[in-house]
């Protein structure tokens, strides 16, 4: 059985990107669907109040944001590498579209006219429960309204046409990169949406594209539930990955301290301090059910306040 467990649920487009990582790396998994909307208390006793979709868990270490979770799998498997010498600005790239871009396709997926293709028949009680959950959960974002997502998605979509019309398989050549799974999740959650794939009927290459990094699949997975990755938890108290606190980094180990999104989603997890680094931050707290469990965040993206 596989250590490395993926909370995600099915529409969710970072889920999909982790998804199709674990496929690229040939990683099995274990799965544990969360809910997607609040409460979510098998969510909270792992994180301490991070609730955004997926994170990764292995034993009593728990890794939130996509990007962190690429790096982690990274280490477990380097070949074939999501980072090739090659191609260094894929992360950036995979920056942009992980923020700008997603933020682009779902005003323009989730206009009410696709409701009923996006959430797939789910009663209008649940989509009016998502909406109002996503109403709190980015109430201090400023978001683009879809007539302003459909003003300038075809742009974007025109820019990956453009890169990949000289007949390169991947964004950045031969080799694939974390870019390519980052682009995909976006337009794989327009494709939920099948009236709106006009967009990228004219874009052949990019449409070719799409469907290379689809095929890579999710590797085999084995459901377990919530509870169940909880006592995973609990069983590897004291069990945890090594971690330091670099100096010059202005907090110290053993601190207080608060970790938080930037953007959406900015419940700040609170915890004891025992690992930074310019690419991450780890902070040890305390659940009673899930025992002593480490949270790591990437740096980028997420804010650290000095508890007093």
């Amino acid at each position: 059985m596989s250590d490395l467990i993926l909370h995600h649920y099915a529409g969710s487009p970072f889920s999909e990107k982790a998804r199709l990582l674990f496929g690229f790396k040939q990683l099995p998994w274990l799965s544990v669907v969360v809910p997607s909307v609040m409460p979510k208390p098998d969510v909270v006793a792992l994180t301490g109040g991070y609730r955004r979709t997926p994170f990764m868990q292995i034993g009593a270490d728990i890794y939130c944001d996509s990007a962190l979770i690429a790096r982690v799998l990274e280490q477990r498997q380097p070949e074939p590498t999501l980072f090739p010498a090659s191609a260094p600005l894929a992360p950036l790239l995979a920056q942009w579209a992980d923020s700008t871009l997603f933020w682009t396709v779902i005003p323009y997926t989730m206009r009410p006219e696709m409701a009923e293709h996006v959430f797939q028949g789910l009663p209008a009680e649940a989509v009016k429960a998502f909406a109002t959950d996503r109403a709190a959960f980015t109430a201090n974002m400023r978001r683009q309204t879809p007539a302003d997502a459909a003003a300038v998605l075809p742009s974007y979509v025109a820019a990956l046409q453009a890169q990949l019309a000289d007949g390169r398989r991947w964004l950045f050549g031969a080799e694939p990169s974390i870019a390519d799974f980052s682009v995909a999740h976006c337009l794989w959650f327009v494709r939920r949406a099948p009236p709106l794939l006009t967009i990228l009927e004219p874009h052949a290459a990019l449409q070719n594209w799409l469907e290379r990094v689809l095929a890579f699949g999710h590797c085999q997975h084995e459901d377990i539930t919530g509870a169940q990755a909880i006592e995973v938890a609990a069983a590897h108290a004291g069990q945890h990955a090594p971690t330091e606190v670099q100096p010059g980094l202005a907090f110290a180990r053993g601190q207080a301290v608060t970790v938080a999104a930037n953007d959406y989603g900015t419940d700040p997890v609170a915890g004891t301090l025992v690992g930074l680094s310019n690419d991450e931050v780890v902070i040890r707290r305390h659940d009673e059910r899930a025992g002593t469990v480490q949270v790591h965040f990437p740096r980028a993206g997420f804010q650290i306040k000095a508890q007093r």
